[in-house]
């Protein structure tokens, strides 16, 4: 069986951009499956492309084509790359920060900054566009890889994983009285805030009661409550706010049938750190 194709854009789906990209990989091969991860990324947000991009990986079959288009530095030097991972998924996309979760949680095994001038889109009069990458270079080699009519290494040059450009990361950590970590991403659907600190450093703490605080990126404190730890939403009074664990395991922070940020509309991303303090252990 042929790999799926599988695409994360910024573009939304209120003009044709996406669906000029499915144009295009049905043109190389009408067999190709296609399906959409999000079109839905903030424009412009390369962090939040590379924490989607990781986010739903693991449950696609082994060998699935994932194609990434959030470029705003479209038509500059930046490199264009087809990524294999270590757990041995395919990803196309600008190499501007996107492949840093991936990259994190399972490895990228070998990177290909693919010749554009050779691999792109031709005969449709779009050679000499250079703002629209994603139809007429990241589709248009998905494609070509998934169908296998170009195989990986045929695609450009490798250079070493040690170039591929990432976002710094804050660990998270464990400490006597706290712990903490990142504010990595928000749900946008139900506004909660989500960290990287994982759910087992508060296993014995359900019910207890934690002081949140969470600093920007200037270290400026910008939230700052004392929040209850809940096994489920079925123990969190309506409007009450929470810490419970996401479907990946680590602590995130809401408000029962409420959205949390949208009523604390702090930051998210690479800088902006958290911790939960318990003050009784101080």
């Amino acid at each position: 069986m042929k790999p799926i194709l599988v695409f994360q854009t910024d573009f939304t789906y209120k003009e044709g951009a996406v669906s000029s990209m499915y144009g295009v990989v049905k043109r190389v091969d009408r067999e190709l499956e296609i399906f959409d991860s999000t079109h839905e990324v903030p424009n412009y947000d390369i962090w939040s492309a590379s924490f989607r991009l990781f986010q739903p990986m693991k449950f696609w079959p082994e060998g699935t084509v994932f194609v990434s288009v959030v470029d705003p530095g479209v038509g500059t030097p930046r490199k264009a790359s087809i990524a294999l991972t270590n757990n041995g998924y395919y990803i196309v996309t600008p190499d501007n920060g996107t492949l840093t979760h991936v990259d994190k949680v399972y490895g990228i095994k070998r990177i290909i900054e693919i010749d554009i001038d050779t691999h792109r889109l031709k005969g449709l009069g779009t050679e000499g566009i250079s703002v629209f990458h994603g139809r007429d270079v990241f589709a248009y080699c998905a494609a070509r890889l998934a169908s296998g009519q170009v195989p990986f290494e045929a695609f450009g040059h490798e250079y070493p994983v040690s170039e591929i450009v990432r976002f710094e990361l804050l660990e998270p950590y464990q400490e006597a009285g706290r712990v903490g970590g990142m504010a990595e991403i928000i749900d946008p659907n139900f506004g909660n805030l989500w960290t990287n600190i994982p759910m087992a450093y508060l296993a014995d703490r359900l019910g207890e009661k934690v002081q949140v605080q969470v600093y920007d990126g200037e270290g400026a404190r910008v939230f700052d409550e004392e929040i209850v730890i809940h096994k489920t939403f079925g123990d969190v009074p309506k409007g009450a706010l929470t810490i419970y664990q996401n479907e990946y395991g680590n602590a995130s922070i809401a408000i029962n049938q409420g959205s949390f940020i949208r009523q604390y509309p702090i930051p998210y991303g690479a800088n902006i750190r958290i911790e939960m303090i318990f003050r009784g252990d101080l």
